[in-house]
């Protein structure tokens, strides 16, 4: 074979295998993925991700950020310092953002997550003075990734986190969408299945697109199949 074809041959190779991953990562990126509805799962989930990740504390509060704003986890990852805490480092009572897929003006309420973020400002500040070369307390995000401060965690990488946490677990339904589906579901139980409330607070254009974001169509229909005797006919 000529160095030529072969060239060739190794670069269709490295292709086929970049392609590979990266198919098998969007179906992956594709598998069902609900709300955690067990507040004792939950506790783990939040547990795993603070204490089983060199930078837990990132990992945790973009998690509780985002189940206590229904934000995207795009949203979420493209936060930046400015929009929660104000020129003498407090938590704002709100942020105003854009929301990227829908264009949408969207009011986050920050009081509930306001120690979560407060925390996880003094560790930034505490690591950084621990590792002086890496910048993330002065990066511009709020999520930034440790190995690019002048970046943000990028959606795949929050992805990876989110998998090794149902892989140690043994659950097979977290995903980066777990966050806000979780936030939206504790919304619909703890305001008696508001579900207009829902729908506003995750910018979506109608109720019927909620109630399938959160599985509950489904599982309505199946709790009136439950109900039906298939053995009965009234003729």
């Amino acid at each position: 074979m000529s160095a030529s074809r072969s060239a060739e041959t190794g670069v269709h190779n490295q292709f086929t295998i970049l392609v590979t991953k990266t198919k098998k990562w969007d179906v992956e990126m594709r598998e069902l993925v609900l709300p955690i509805k067990d507040s004792q799962m939950l506790k783990q989930v939040l547990e795993t991700l603070l204490e089983n990740f060199k930078y837990g504390q990132r990992n945790y509060t973009i998690f509780q950020v985002g189940k206590a704003t229904l934000l995207r986890v795009s949203d979420v990852l493209k936060l930046k310092k400015s929009d929660v805490y104000d020129d003498d480092g407090h938590v704002k009572k709100n942020a105003f953002i854009v929301d990227q897929k829908t264009k949408k003006h969207n009011t986050l309420y920050l009081r509930p997550v306001e120690r979560d973020l407060e925390r996880y400002r003094a560790w930034l500040l505490e690591f950084q003075l621990d590792n002086p070369e890496m910048k993330v307390y002065q990066s511009e995000w709020l999520f930034p990734s440790f190995r690019d401060p002048e970046r943000h965690i990028g959606s795949k990488q929050f992805w990876k986190i989110m998998n090794t946490v149902g892989d140690l677990l043994g659950i097979n339904y977290l995903g980066t969408h777990t966050m806000r589906k979780t936030g939206a579901y504790m919304v619909y139980e703890q305001t008696g299945h508001n579900i207009a409330l829902v729908m506003k607070l995750l910018n979506h254009s109608s109720e019927a697109m909620t109630l399938e974001y959160l599985g509950l169509d489904q599982e309505s229909r199946e709790s009136m199949l439950d109900m039906i005797d298939f053995g009965k006919l009234n003729i």
